[in-house]
Formats: C-alpha cells, structure tokens, sequence
C-alpha cells in the first residue's frame, strides 16, 4: 500500500485493493469483514462504521466474482424489463429501488425491448453470473427462456401480470379483467359504438384487446370496423395520428378504450381539434393512469394499476426467499386494477345527437 492507505501503484498499474487489507486497516480478521458486508446485523454498529471508514480510505471494492464462488451466488438481483423510457417502467422501478436500499442487494438491470430472443441473451448473461434472485416482466417467455427459468437455482417473480402457471412466484393483475371492467365503464355510460386503439400490441396488450372485445360481443355492441392497431410504440402524437385515420372510416364512434394514457391524450387532443365535445360526442378511456390524465382537461378516465407497489413488494418478495428458502411464501400476488371514473366519460346515456 502507498502512503495513506492508497492502493500502491507498481511498474504503472495499481495493486487492487482485497479484503485483507481493509481487514488489516480495521484490525480484525478477514473473515469478520467479510461477514459484516454479507450480513451486517450479526456486527456491531461501531465495526460496521469503521469498515465501512476503510472500505471507502482504502477505495476496496467488492469482486463479485470472488463471492459467487465463495458463496454459490452474489447479491445482485437481476430485473428484466422492457422499457427504460416507458412512464410505467418508471414507477416499477422505482419501487423496485425504494425495497432494495436498506438490504445488502444490489440491482442489475436488464432491457429487453419487447424481444423475445433480447430476453432469452439477457437471461444468458444474467444466470452466469449467479444472481441472488431475478425479476422478469410479464408470462409470456419463449420455450427457451422459460426452460432457463426452470433451471434457475434462484428464486425468481415475474412481475405486471398473474396467470395459473408461475415459474416461481409473480405479482400483478388481470389485463383482460382490466380491460373489461373499462369496456363495461364505457357500456354503461352510454356507448353503443365503442373503439379500441393499440399500439406495439405485445401479449398484454393483446388480452387488454380481447378484454374490449369479449364485453362488447356480450353486450351486442362489437365491430372489427372500430378497431386500429399498430406494432409501432405508443406516443401521443401516434393516438392522435391513429384516431384521425379511426373516426374519418367510422363517424358514429361514440367512445374509445385505448391500451395506454399516451394514446388517449392523443385522442383527447385530436378529437378536440375536431371541435368534439367530450364527454358528450365522444367518451375516452386510458390504461394505467399516470399522472397526466387527472390534470388533463377534461379529466381523463383511465385504469389505474398498482405499479409502484408491484415493484417493491417484488423485491421484498424475493429478499424473503433468498434469506429463508424454506419460508412458506404466496406464489401468486393479486394486486387488482382500479377504473377511475373521470369527466372524460361521464355522460349517461345516448351520444349528443344520436
């Protein structure tokens, strides 16, 4: 070591520093410094505060590499999502780091982009590197991926829906019961001409569709004519952009469902350029009610999912097993939707002029 406890540089690189030397520096074993890192509860609060002053005099970090094979696993927890600029991404995320700031874990994160064989390389990635526990979006991995997941020797949730065949554990809701409870919204306000607007239409968007679709044939009201959908990602310039070429072939809609809040904006924005009156001449609905739609004016009904929630009680669920996989614990998380009834859809009864 140099003077003052700086890693000693020699012919040009430096020695990295190891735990032996904080340990040397603190005046303890190498093992106590090690297991006041991996559980810190079983140290005193004065040895925690002076291996952490040597840790960071000493500039020590960890090699994970080196504790994955000590220990069989490392305390990172891999999340696979597949958006980072996503608004709901966003939320789950943060809820994600809310539970895993006052444990010992780290989170590694992995973006898929709606891919599938991203997913399935990410996955690759991810397991060689002995993850203490892993999220991934969504049940609708690829046979590749899902037999991965089987093989995993960590415990696993997947996460923003629930089906009847979790890998491991999953938290989340129904999109087809979400959709459905908007279309029935929607029905009993008055719509007899409903439409729906997707994009990027990956598997949950899909049963959000077939939500809409399902409730409108019970109710005599569906028409594939009311429909557009796009594989292109949402923005709000794309809904107003979809629900101009939508109500120029088909002027009697009277409401829309769209499969999220950026779409319904953009129809909001568009069909008041077109002078409509909302609710009156034409009722909207969104997904996930992000914070925009209740400032939007009018109001904007949407369904509220419970992300932040589902993002930290993930972590939680999985900081559980790893420290106790012999816990009894829920496989399958129900956390329901929320329709939240705005001006956007408040008129009861036929369209203005109908």
């Amino acid at each position: 070591m140099g003077e003052n406890g700086s890693p000693e540089r020699l012919g040009g690189s430096v020695r990295k520093v190891t735990l032996a030397d904080v340990a040397a520096k603190v005046g303890v074993s190498a093992i106590t410094v090690s297991r006041a890192l991996r559980s810190p509860e079983k140290v005193s609060k004065t040895l925690q505060r002076k291996i952490k002053k040597a840790i960071a005099d000493l500039g020590y970090v960890p090699d994970p590499a080196a504790r994955a094979l000590a220990s069989g696993r490392t305390n990172v927890i891999g999340v696979l999502i597949p958006s980072v600029t996503n608004n709901v991404f966003s939320d789950v995320m943060r809820g994600m780091y809310e539970a895993i700031e006052p444990t010992t874990f780290d989170l590694q994160l992995g973006n898929t982009r709606y891919s599938p064989l991203m997913e399935e390389d990410l996955l690759k990635v991810f397991l060689s590197q002995k993850p203490a526990g892993l999220v991934i979006t969504g049940i609708d991995q690829s046979k590749t991926a899902r037999t991965m997941l089987q093989s995993a020797t960590c415990p696993i949730v997947q996460i923003m829906e629930t089906g009847p065949n979790p890998i491991d554990m999953m938290i989340g809701f129904s999109h087809y019961d979400a959709a459905a409870a908007a279309t029935t919204h929607l029905i009993d306000a008055g719509s007899r001409f409903p439409a729906f607007v997707g994009a990027r239409m990956d598997p949950r968007t899909q049963r959000r569709f077939a939500g809409f679709k399902d409730t409108c044939e019970r109710a005599g009201v569906f028409s594939r004519e009311r429909l557009i959908t796009t594989p292109e990602p949402s923005t709000v310039t794309l809904g107003a952009s979809l629900f101009a070429n939508l109500i120029s072939q088909q002027p009697e809609i009277d409401a829309v469902l769209c499969n999220n809040d950026d779409l319904a904006l953009g129809i909001l924005f568009e069909a008041q350029r077109r002078h409509m009156a909302i609710p009156e001449e034409l009722m909207i609905c969104g997904f996930n009610d992000l914070e925009m739609m209740a400032v939007a004016e009018p109001p904007v009904t949407s369904v509220r999912t419970h992300r932040h929630e589902m993002g930290r009680r993930s972590i939680e669920m999985l900081v559980r097993q790893i420290e106790n996989p012999d816990a009894e614990a829920s496989k399958i998380i129900d956390l329901g939707f929320d329709v939240i009834s705005r001006r956007s859809t408040a008129r009861r009864g036929p369209r203005l002029g109908s």
